[in-house]
């Protein structure tokens, strides 16, 4: 009866010590042990929608969990980017939006973040080309003609966006101050609201994405008079760019995913690997191809570096056009 009763305490205590050889997993190398939350940062209906959501659905086959994806749109992706920066930086709440609400919104609105409150995981897309849009059956058929009737019409053009302080919004404000014109701002949650208040004859124009409204373009609906991009959208070949029609202004906008500061390192990397990975999946891929969208891929820190070099130079263009501050969106 001794020899089992030492036998067993021996045998114990070498588990013991085997225990305490093997490493410790820590609860960041466990990561991730449950869904991962994305906040989109427009509503439904545009093209980032489609575009973050076909993201997340390539990637969570490397991450090994799900990602649980809802729209928080407003305020040009500012309502997505101020409730992430509040939540825990535990890795499973992340903003899947543009780099707009980084860059371009803080600019002329009160936000509640900075570039500091994010750990940036990675960007992936270039954004489709924006630009001015009006109904088919407007008296405008160029932007010189939208132009020249804005001028003589001082505040009878209401314009809708996605939201104050995005790269639409500020083409038309650019416009506006190279031409002398009066004209309103209608801000919506998102792009495809501001193309239903179009459609019904709320506003007079839209500045926004172009190529999830090509089937409008195609029946009749909608012309578009000019595109806010480096180059002609290859889905509307005869439409000229602003820089063409004398504007020196290019909508330039990434989409990228982001976190709270404090985010694990591992899990960063983990996500940042998950979503590079997912850049390849096909169906992805024709998500992309559909809008026009350009694949780019900036890892972590490459991101952090191209917002901060981007952020000082859009806050001197933005000072030029002399734009008051607005209130937060809530």
């Amino acid at each position: 009866m001794k020899g089992r009763r030492s036998i067993m305490r021996n045998i114990l205590l070498l588990s013991g010590i085997l225990l305490l050889l093997l490493p410790a997993v820590s609860p960041a190398q466990q990561y991730p042990t449950r869904p991962v939350n994305i906040y989109i940062g427009m509503a439904p209906g545009g093209a980032q929608d489609p575009c973050i959501r076909g993201m997340a659905a390539a990637a969570e086959k490397f991450l090994g969990q799900p990602f649980v994806v809802s729209n928080k749109g407003g305020g040009g992706g500012s309502v997505a980017y101020g409730l992430i920066a509040r939540e825990k930086p535990d890795g499973y709440h992340l903003a899947g939006t543009s780099s707009g609400g980084l860059l371009y919104v803080p600019q002329v609105r009160q936000v509640s973040y900075t570039l500091d409150d994010f750990v940036f995981i990675m960007t992936f897309a270039k954004a489709p080309p924006t630009g001015l849009l009006v109904q088919a059956s407007s008296p405008w058929k160029t932007f010189k003609e939208f132009v020249e009737y804005a001028k003589k019409n001082p505040g009878a053009i209401n314009y809708g966006t996605s939201g104050v302080g995005g790269p639409p919004h500020l083409a038309m404000e650019y416009v506006a101050k190279q031409e002398g014109i009066k004209w309103t701002h209608v801000p919506f949650k998102g792009s495809s609201e501001a193309l239903t208040a179009l459609l019904g004859g709320h506003i007079q124009a839209q500045s926004g994405g172009v190529l999830e409204i090509i089937d409008y373009v195609k029946t009749g609906k909608v012309r578009v008079l000019g595109i806010q991009d480096d180059n002609r959208a290859k889905g509307l070949p005869d439409v000229p760019t602003f820089r063409e029609l004398g504007y020196n202004f290019v909508a330039e906008l990434y989409y990228l995913f982001s976190a709270p500061k404090g985010t694990p390192a591992n899990a960063v990397k983990k996500l940042d690997e998950a979503f590079h990975k997912g850049m390849d999946d096909p169906k992805f891929l024709k998500i992309m191809k559909d809008l026009e969208m350009e694949v780019v891929y900036r890892n972590s820190e490459d991101t952090r570096k191209f917002l901060k070099s981007a952020y000082p130079r859009l806050e001197q263009f933005v000072k030029q056009l002399n734009l008051p501050k607005e209130a937060e969106t809530k």
